[in-house]
């Protein structure tokens, strides 16, 4: 037998090894399922773009039909509506731009100095913390909106639609409360698991330093 030949059997596959391999490489290409989904959220983005326009527009002619006899407290809504929307659009391009870079592929954006810092150091742990602060900063802007509304519980506030009770705001109030908990949990539980890998790096270290390893 010629020594650069293997043996006869090595030119032949396990047939199951592969199946595995084909099943295997099925599952990762199933990422780009989720493509699809990142798009449609881009959409999104756009839709939400026209509601800020939109009620731009709409503030805009409220305090400029009548400039002299401007509510501060309705302008103050407007604002607030406004910070509201776009909030909600940063939380859509955080899932679009990390989700992608975490679940489907990384992007390539060459020597572009726009890259966002965040996405250099993100992985799913860093994505759910940043979106659960998001969450908080949306809550709480619709938690001060109802404080500012409300005029006098059981009635309508300033430009309000609704009906404000003292068991609905608290409720608002806890639900609040609970986001800022679900939050700093998650932040400590990714602080804690960061910690335990870097103790693991050092001790893999000194044993390394050590001649243990």
């Amino acid at each position: 037998m010629n020594a650069r030949q293997g043996p006869k059997t090595s030119r032949f596959k396990n047939p199951l090894a592969q199946w595995a391999n084909a099943i295997g490489y099925l599952i990762f290409l199933s990422r780009w399922l989720q493509a699809p989904l990142y798009l449609g959220l881009i959409v999104a983005q756009g839709l939400y773009a026209a509601v800020f326009i939109n009620e731009l527009i709409g503030m805009s002619d409220a305090v400029l039909s009548d400039p002299m006899d401007i509510d501060a407290n309705t302008v103050m809504l407007g604002v607030l509506g406004l910070i509201d929307v776009v909030m909600v659009a940063n939380l859509v391009i955080m899932v679009v731009v990390g989700g992608y870079e975490t679940f489907v592929s990384k992007i390539d954006t060459g020597e572009s100095q726009d890259r966002p810092e965040w996405l250099s150091t993100v992985n799913a742990n860093v994505l759910k913390t940043k979106l659960a602060m998001s969450i908080v900063g949306i809550s709480s802007i619709h938690l001060l909106k109802t404080f500012i509304e409300v005029s006098n519980l059981g009635g309508s506030g300033h430009g309000a639609t609704e009906t404000y009770t003292v068991s609905g705001v608290l409720w608002q109030s806890i639900i609040h409360t609970i986001f800022i908990v679900s939050a700093i949990s998650l932040a400590w539980i990714d602080r804690w698991g960061a910690m335990a890998e870097f103790e693991e790096r050092e001790l893999v270290i000194e044993e390394t330093e050590a001649g243990i390893r």
